[in-house]
């Protein structure tokens, strides 16, 4: 499996729920661990894999039913807190892919990848402005489903760039962009 497949199926297992007896029996760390892998094989940032690890961590443990109960009894914005590190983790991968993409000279690779860069902040940020105005409960559905949405197209994305050189592990990713770090 190349790379950016690896990370592409393991969005799509965070993206996806299969709820039996109120578990997800498609558990998100296991979709973050196939990130992961994906990520360092690609030879991106620590501070990816960090963002990475929070998203893993906070997915531990609002997979437990009595969590996802207690989160949503208290307030909605609690569930929102809960999908920043993923959230992040998106937005930095996105950057990433976008530098590199742009050192292999392929700007349509790079336009949509900075245009998922900035979909993916508008996510994070589009529930602040639902909650600070008292919206409805369908107001906030709509925001959760846009982000949805820019899940899926940074999905498709990342399956279409999978065969791309700069999307590639080992020598031949090195030769079209160096290791990113963390700044």
């Amino acid at each position: 499996m190349k790379p950016l497949q690896s990370v592409a199926m393991g969005l799509l297992i965070v993206a996806l729920t299969a709820r039996i007896q109120g578990y997800d029996a498609l558990p998100d760390f296991v979709g973050w661990v196939l990130v992961v892998l994906g990520a360092r094989r690609l030879g991106l940032s620590d501070l990816l894999t960090g963002l990475v690890g929070a998203a893993l961590a906070v997915s531990l443990v609002v997979w437990w039913p009595p969590v996802q109960d207690a989160l949503g009894e208290l307030h909605p914005s609690l569930w929102w807190a809960a999908t920043l590190p993923q959230l992040a983790a998106c937005a930095q991968l996105c950057r990433e892919l976008a530098t590199r993409s742009a050192a292999a000279a392929d700007r349509r690779a790079t336009a949509w990848l900075r245009t998922a860069t900035v979909l993916v902040g508008v996510s994070a940020a589009a529930p602040v402005i639902a909650f600070s105005a008292d919206s409805s409960d369908d107001v906030l559905a709509a925001v959760y489903a846009a982000a949805a949405g820019v899940v899926l197209l940074l999905i498709v994305l990342l399956f279409s760039y999978a065969a791309r050189p700069w999307a590639l592990a080992g020598d031949a990713a090195d030769a079209v962009a160096p290791r990113t770090g963390g700044s």
